[in-house]
C-alpha cells in the first residue's frame, strides 16, 4: 500500500497481458515496453518484460524513452498495446506502469477497472515453454519521433532554422535529455544542456 514492489510489478503486469489477451481475437501479442532513466527503471524494466514473455507475449523493448515516443511507437509497430515504466514528475523513489491501447493511448476508466480486478484475483495463465514471448530491442524510437515532428504540416522547420534559436534544456537527469536536445539541434537551434545525463539523479524536484 506504500511504494511499487518487485511482486506489485510482476501482478499487475500479469493482469494487464491478460487483459489484452482476453479482449483480442489473435494468438499472438506484441507489447512496446519504453523506460524513463530512473534508478529503478532498470529493475523494473526487467520484472515486466520477461513476465509478458511468461505470458507469451512478444516484446518491443525500446528502452530509454519518453512517454510521447512509447504513444507514437505503439501503432507505429502495430502493436497490441504498450507498457511506459514512469512516474513523471514524482520524485526519484517512484515508479509506476502506464498502460496503452493498441492505438498508443492510455487505456480509459473502465479498462483500468478490469485490469485491477484481474490483479486483485491473480487469475492469470502463463505459457508453456515453448510458447513463450519472445524478445526484441529497437533503439530507433526517438528518430522516428523526430521524423514524425518534422514531417508536420504546421511544423515549419525551416522558419525555425532561420531563428537560430539558443535554448537552455534542463532534463533533471532523465530521457528527456536524450531527445528533445536531438529535436532541437534538427531544427537548427543551439542547445545549452543542463542536467541531460540520463541517470536517474534527479538534481531537483521533477
Amino acid at each position: 500500500n506504500e511504494n511499487l514492489t518487485p511482486l506489485d510489478v510482476v501482478k499487475f503486469t500479469s493482469a494487464f497481458g491478460t487483459w489484452l489477451q482476453n479482449n483480442k481475437n489473435k494468438k499472438d501479442l506484441t507489447l512496446v515496453v519504453g523506460r524513463d532513466a530512473r534508478i529503478s527503471g532498470a529493475m523494473v524494466n526487467s520484472l515486466v518484460t520477461a513476465t509478458l514473455q511468461g505470458l507469451g507475449i512478444h516484446v518491443i523493448d525500446l528502452g530509454l524513452s519518453t512517454t510521447p515516443t512509447v504513444e507514437v511507437m505503439v501503432p507505429e509497430l502495430n502493436a497490441d498495446g504498450g507498457i511506459i515504466l514512469t512516474a513523471s514528475h514524482n520524485p526519484k523513489q517512484w515508479n509506476a506502469l502506464k498502460l496503452l491501447n493498441e492505438k498508443g493511448e492510455f487505456i480509459n476508466g473502465e479498462n483500468g477497472a478490469e485490469v485491477l480486478a484481474l490483479a486483485e484475483s491473480e487469475d492469470f495463465n502463463y505459457a508453456e515453454v515453448d510458447d513463450l514471448g519472445k524478445y526484441e530491442i529497437r533503439d530507433d524510437g526517438f528518430a522516428i519521433h523526430i521524423q514524425k515532428i518534422l514531417d508536420l504540416p504546421m511544423v515549419n522547420a525551416e522558419a525555425i532554422r532561420a531563428k537560430k534559436y539558443k535554448i537552455v534544456v534542463d532534463a533533471v537527469n532523465s530521457t528527456g535529455g536524450i531527445a528533445i536536445p536531438q529535436l532541437l539541434e534538427d531544427l537548427g537551434c543551439e542547445v545549452v544542456k543542463l542536467y541531460c545525463e540520463p541517470n536517474g539523479q534527479f538534481p531537483h524536484n521533477p
